[in-house]
């Protein structure tokens, strides 16, 4: 088996949510990790609002219209095609500007 990352992307809830919605949110992602049996590797963690770009240049702040990632998940799976197909069920497409960028993490 072979090592994916989710990366996530979307602008999802902004504001205060009520601790109803957080928890309908939390079910929806339980459920769908629930999904994946023996293959999650690490569930992940939503990332804050707040992220910088360092180069050789300096270190700038990323503009929310510039689509920072938003969280990640790693899991296993045979190749890129059932690591894709994992993803049916994911919250974050349900969103209308939710998108899923899929990583294969390479063995060293």
């Amino acid at each position: 088996m072979k090592k994916f990352v989710y990366e996530y992307y979307g602008k999802g809830q902004t504001g205060e949510v009520s601790k109803e919605a957080m928890k309908q949110m939390m079910d929806k992602w339980m459920a769908w990790f629930a999904t994946f049996k023996d293959q999650m590797v690490d569930g992940g963690n939503p990332f804050a609002p707040v992220a910088k770009t360092v180069t050789a240049q300096g270190v700038e702040t990323i503009a929310a219209d510039k689509w920072p990632a938003t969280g990640y998940t790693i899991i296993t799976a045979k190749d890129m095609d059932e690591a894709t197909a994992m993803l049916k069920g994911c919250p974050v497409l349900e969103q209308k500007d939710g998108v899923v960028r899929v990583y294969e993490a390479l063995p060293m």
